[in-house]
């Protein structure tokens, strides 16, 4: 049997094995989900979306832990995706090309896969401690922003980096100068793109939850946050709480949060997906 025929019974069998674990983890997660959905969806209701945390399960609500996701989740997307466009544009189109853009390069991949938790220590020491603003919404979408910064500023310069040269040479060609023609040219073909990042950097921040428990997120909140110093919830906390209550009425009180929190990544993804496809069907080069 020649050399060529063991490649080829290998790349099979590998085939073959990757497909099993894809069919199994599927079928896994398709029960875990069937589970959580014929638990859950029976206690969703506008009582159980607007009515305060609670000792009672029945009487218990998500009102405060979502307000306080929304709030975290839109702080930290105002905050880290103009320094992570600007970023990631200024490397690709203004950087030089020596070993120190490339130690950048390197070190900025290798910061996306950092443990969520360091990034919770750093921003309970910089912002929690050394700017004062405690356990705030602000201090957490500023942590939170350090974490998915890296995200957005790899997905802005593959989008970048896409767009033809072609299309510079010819914007410059016309006399434009290069701020014209990143900004008129280059951004808006590669901005369908630089969306995916949005969509990888927000399922992040949505699912975090070590770094908010350091940086100082209350398990139990009996109000609604009303400004970014105010304490804080959010629905993973919320989910953690009621799982590791001895009443069965808070597992099912999870398993709806757990349905809420699906359907909240699921509706800003789509969001995402569809400003995507929209732009790349306007855009063609």
């Amino acid at each position: 049997m020649n050399n060529a025929r063991k490649n080829e019974i290998k790349d099979n069998a590998f085939k073959v094995f990757a497909l099993v674990c894809t069919s199994v983890g599927l079928l896994v997660l398709g029960l875990l989900l069937y589970n959580i959905i014929s638990v859950g969806l029976t206690r969703i209701n506008w009582d159980f979306i607007t009515n305060l945390p609670s000792r009672r399960p029945g009487k218990a609500g998500i009102y405060t832990a979502l307000l306080g996701m929304i709030w975290v989740v839109t702080l930290t997307l105002v905050i880290s995706f103009p320094i992570g466009i600007g970023a990631g544009v200024y490397l690709e189109e203004y950087g030089a090309k020596n070993r120190f853009a490339k130690f950048i390069e390197i070190n900025i991949a290798n910061l996306a896969g950092v443990p969520s938790i360091i990034y919770g220590i750093l921003g309970l020491e910089l912002f929690g401690r050394l700017l004062s603003l405690g356990n705030s919404i602000l201090a957490a979408s500023l942590t939170l922003s350090l974490l998915v910064l890296p995200i957005v500023i790899v997905a802005t310069r593959e989008a970048v980096k896409s767009v033809p040269n072609s299309l510079r040479e010819a914007s410059i060609g016309l006399g434009a100068t290069r701020w014209q023609t990143i900004s008129r040219i280059v951004l808006p073909a590669s901005f369908g793109s630089i969306l995916t990042g949005l969509i990888l950097a927000v399922s992040r921040a949505v699912g975090e939850t070590a770094p908010l428990i350091v940086v100082g997120a209350l398990v139990y909140v009996p109000f609604a946050p009303k400004s970014p110093l105010d304490q804080f919830t959010v629905l993973p906390i919320q989910i953690f709480n009621w799982t590791s209550r001895p009443q069965s009425g808070f597992v099912v009180n999870a398993a709806a949060a757990i349905i809420i929190l699906l359907l909240f990544v699921f509706i800003l993804n789509g969001i995402a997906v569809f400003l995507r496809n929209r732009h790349n069907r306007r855009v063609k080069y």
